[in-house]
């Protein structure tokens, strides 16, 4: 049974990475009022590994999650309708604008 999972970054704090047995599928950027407040990246999970999740401010650290602590999908369209459900907030002009998912944690 394919499972999907959803990977964060928000650009200043912390970036993931995915693990093996994990294959990016699609990436998006949050934006809000103009500026990328975070980044989604939305992975098949073809088998258990971890991501990495490392601070981008001194000191860094790096940790590394196991995948079973990550909300996971049945399906694309069930990780899609979590990324709006999470980027729907009030009245506040915030989009999800699509990257491509090589470009992740590009700047």
């Amino acid at each position: 049974m394919t499972t999907f999972v959803i990977l964060t970054s928000k650009p200043g704090q912390f970036h993931s990475e995915p693990g093996e047995g994990m294959r990016p599928v699609e990436a998006w950027d949050y934006v809000c009022e103009g500026r990328v407040r975070a980044r989604f990246l939305v992975a098949e999970l073809q088998a258990p590994g971890r991501v990495r999740v490392i601070d981008d401010t001194e000191p860094v650290t790096v940790n590394q999650v196991p995948t079973k602590f990550l909300e996971s999908f049945k399906d694309i369209d069930g990780a899609r309708r979590e990324l709006h459900h999470l980027c729907a907030f009030g009245t506040v002009k915030a989009e999800l604008r699509a990257r491509h998912p090589a470009e992740f944690n590009a700047p």
